[in-house]
């Protein structure tokens, strides 16, 4: 939601953990001499008193409360106080989306992720950042492969513990986890051990405020490019398997922030693999049997996309109000009336549809598509090995039949 009418002008003073001591001179002026001044309770409670000065804690749940908030202090000066860097997963970010950066500035404090690089002695472009502020812990999964340095923003005191179960069951028990907390303040901390030391560390144990930086150690990912094996989906047979998979999703061509319809999503596999292409990629697998629906989400979750949005319902109906995509797979049901064409239609120019058939039904509907629209029309064949008495021989798989198109060769 964009705030359209005589918005604030606002600046943005990031503060670091040393509190308003460690605010630069140039800036203290600026914010005792607002009229308004918004922030954390913990930030607004640190300065010094200011007769006459309006001083309010952010509003809860700030996305539904913070645009009539702005409504109300048009065309007056605003100072809106934040921890460090602003614009890394902070307050910052969320003005310029709603007022743009011709109304709001921002003063940014040393981040808490600069300081925890400094301190570990990592690269920046040798470490991951990762926030889990608000979000949902299972985005971890998405980065673990052995090696990597990761630098978690905590949303609170409990997040270690969380994070180390998830990488225990993920076989990545020995991994370091350092907790650094209070950055910058004079009572900085370190505490460090494994992920097995860390399961059932009590919250009370931990300081509020702290990045955790993991070096991660276990055994080896299923990788970013596409093609995960097909263990790594939990699945009743209803799944595109990891060759026709793979070659689905190069002609989907997944690119930063575009969205994906994956119809008749079976295991999910097709949309989860889009979403771990890009962390900004996003899909809604839309899947007609509610066991089915269940376990996609499951598999969301392991696989480090628990973003993944999943509509239990039968297409073409089920697809009626969802977000217009940039690419569409049709893994299953593209027989039923009206369920091409609505995928079709929904496309904008540069889209892309890939339909998977194995009937005969099926083969006749995407010959006509291609008749009608062009596009490229392949079979695909995969024969695996397989014992036969104590020779070895060849295995197929059902031939599947493939329509795609983009758009532009409509």
């Amino acid at each position: 939601m964009k705030v359209e009418t005589s918005p604030p002008r606002i600046t943005v003073l990031g503060i670091g953990a040393d509190g308003w001591p460690g605010v630069p001179e140039r800036l203290r002026g600026l914010v005792l001499d607002a009229p308004v001044v918004l922030g954390g309770r913990r930030h607004l409670e640190m300065l010094p008193p200011r007769p006459g000065q309006h001083r309010q804690v952010w509003p809860s749940p700030l996305s539904e409360g913070l645009p009539p908030l702005l409504e109300s202090l048009a065309g007056r000066e605003v100072v809106a106080l934040a921890s460090g860097d602003p614009m890394v997963s902070g307050i910052g970010t969320t003005l310029v989306g709603l007022l743009g950066t011709d109304t709001v500035r921002v003063e940014p404090a040393v981040s808490s992720v600069a300081l925890a690089r400094a301190r570990m002695g990592w690269s920046a472009e040798r470490s991951a950042v990762l926030t889990l502020v608000g979000r949902d812990p299972h985005l971890l999964m998405r980065e673990v492969a052995p090696g990597r340095r990761v630098l978690v923003l905590s949303s609170g005191p409990g997040t270690p513990g969380t994070v180390a179960a998830l990488l225990v069951g993920a076989g990545y028990g020995a991994s370091r986890m350092t907790v650094l907390g209070d950055l910058g303040s004079a009572s900085e901390s370190r505490l460090e051990g494994t992920a097995d030391d860390w399961v059932g560390t009590p919250a009370e144990e931990v300081p509020r405020l702290h990045v955790l930086a993991l070096e991660l150690a276990g055994p080896a990912g299923y990788g970013l490019v596409t093609g995960l094996p097909d263990e790594a989906f939990e699945h009743d047979g209803q799944l595109t398997k990891r060759d026709l998979r793979a070659c689905a999703l190069a002609r989907l061509a997944p690119s930063p922030g575009e969205h994906l319809w994956d119809v008749g999503a079976g295991a999910g596999s097709v949309g989860i693999e889009w979403m771990r292409a890009h962390p900004s990629c996003t899909a809604t697998a839309v899947e007609a049997d509610t066991v089915r629906a269940g376990r996609i989400g499951r598999n969301a979750h392991r696989l480090g996309v628990p973003g993944l949005r999943v509509v239990t319902g039968r297409a073409p109906d089920a697809l009626d109000g969802l977000a217009a995509p940039d690419a569409v797979f049709v893994g299953g049901g593209a027989t039923r009336p009206g369920v091409l064409d609505t995928c079709l239609d929904a496309l904008g120019p540069g889209g892309r549809i890939v339909v998977h058939g194995v009937t005969m039904e099926t083969e006749q509907l995407l010959a006509q598509a291609y008749r009608e629209h062009g596009g490229e029309l392949t079979r695909v064949a995969v024969e695996t090995t397989a014992p036969i008495g104590t020779f070895t021989g060849w295995t197929p798989a059902r031939t599947v039949t493939q329509w795609c198109l983009t758009t532009s060769d409509r």
